[in-house]
């Protein structure tokens, strides 16, 4: 099977989920900026999932810059990959709507938990069927604060699970220099 088959798919997929998150932002009542600060929560929700799925995208993107072969492995887990982030329009709305509330923002942080998790089990499949070192590091810690964000919103405050995982976001935005060296000689050559 192509990877440029595979890309092509993810890409679809991710830009659908992000325009999914836009559609659900409540449009406000009326035209003035107390009625636009009325959804500021529901943007404020929009923000951070549209940038988590953007950065998931990107490092998808440079990812599979890294590698030639895919097989079955691959495919299941990039389908999985692709499930977890369909779920952050549902998570997103409900979070918005509830912010302060358990269960949405449980929900929240366990689909960016999902996320991530799938993401590592991803570069686990794709490194099986291509001769290739892989860091996986950023993606542990990744883990590592998302299920902390989970603890500490149950434990102490449930906005935690927001904060932490915004705060997780800052790790994410620069690519890996390693994959941007790669991709830069290859473009060279």
């Amino acid at each position: 099977m192509s990877k440029g088959w595979l890309e092509a798919f993810s890409d679809g997929v991710m830009a659908i989920v992000i325009t999914i998150l836009v559609l659900s932002i409540e449009v406000p009542k009326g035209d003035s900026l107390r009625d636009l600060g009325n959804v500021g929560q529901s943007l404020f929700i929009y923000l951070i999932s549209f940038t988590i799925v953007a950065i998931y995208w990107h490092n998808h993107h440079h990812f599979f810059h890294l590698i030639k072969n895919i097989d079955g492995g691959v495919l299941w887990m990039n389908s999985l990959f692709l499930f977890s982030l369909t779920l952050f329009p549902f998570a997103t709305s409900w979070v918005s709507q509830n912010l302060f509330s358990l269960y949405p923002s449980v929900l929240y942080g366990v689909v960016i938990l999902l996320a991530d998790i799938v993401f590592l089990g991803l570069m686990f499949s794709t490194k099986k069927c291509n001769a290739i070192s892989l860091e996986y590091k950023k993606t542990l810690i990744s883990i590592f604060f998302s299920v902390l964000a989970l603890i500490l919103g149950i434990v102490i405050e449930l906005f935690l699970i927001i904060l932490v995982n915004v705060l997780m976001l800052l790790l994410w935005v620069v690519p890996s220099k390693k994959i941007e060296k790669y991709i830069y000689s290859k473009e060279k050559n």
